[in-house]
């Protein structure tokens, strides 16, 4: 059980998924999309492109239980503060700062998905000239997009005030950037980036 800062419980669901011994990963079938970022990443770290990692969550463990003398289980934990975003790192000398999610929507992309402090976040890296965005995945159309973190807070901001509470795909598409999926890397979302912020 891992909590909150604010004591509330952080739940996650279980997913189990076939495993395919024989299956090609191409086009990512199978994978999570921070699967298919970390292996990203790992291939943009090998060929020089751009260092970019996952950020750690910094946990605090309350209680350990010892079943055995060789094994130990987290029963309770804490994180020590509130995510901020998935990945950071640099890309031609910018900063680079965005989150990852997904959706089994269709037709828009629920902005639940994002808290309060991590669009307090997105705010303060665009505020100090930094790259930040969102990579969102559809995971039912296998379709995946880039959007620039002023628009997901312009998205955000209509919410707080009586709008829809997700983001509509074809305004994904609108201010938004399609990303090919591929083998290697498997989310090429640099190529993107170069495109958006270094073409002019």
């Amino acid at each position: 059980m891992f909590k909150y800062p604010g004591g509330k419980t952080y739940e996650t669901k279980q997913i189990n998924k076939p495993i395919h011994p024989f299956q090609t990963n191409y086009g990512n079938r199978g994978m999570t999309l921070e699967e298919d970022l970390n292996a990203t990443n790992e291939y943009y770290r090998e060929h020089g492109i751009a260092v970019i990692y996952k950020k750690p969550t910094p946990v605090q463990i309350v209680r350990v239980d010892y079943p055995k003398r060789s094994a130990a289980v987290i029963k309770e934990a804490y994180f020590k503060q509130a995510s901020t975003t998935d990945y950071n790192g640099v890309y031609r000398g910018k900063y680079i700062d965005f989150e990852a999610k997904e959706t089994k929507n269709k037709t828009s992309f629920p902005l639940k998905n994002f808290h309060e402090h991590q669009i307090h976040h997105m705010q303060q890296v665009l505020r100090h000239g930094g790259i930040c965005f969102v990579i969102l995945r559809f995971t039912t159309l296998n379709e995946v997009y880039l959007l620039d973190a002023n628009h997901l807070i312009m998205f955000w901001e209509q919410q707080r005030s009586g709008g829809r509470k997700s983001i509509p795909k074809r305004e994904i598409e609108r201010y938004g950037h399609y990303i090919a999926l591929g083998y290697q890397p498997r989310i090429d979302y640099i190529s993107v980036v170069e495109k958006v912020y270094f073409s002019h």
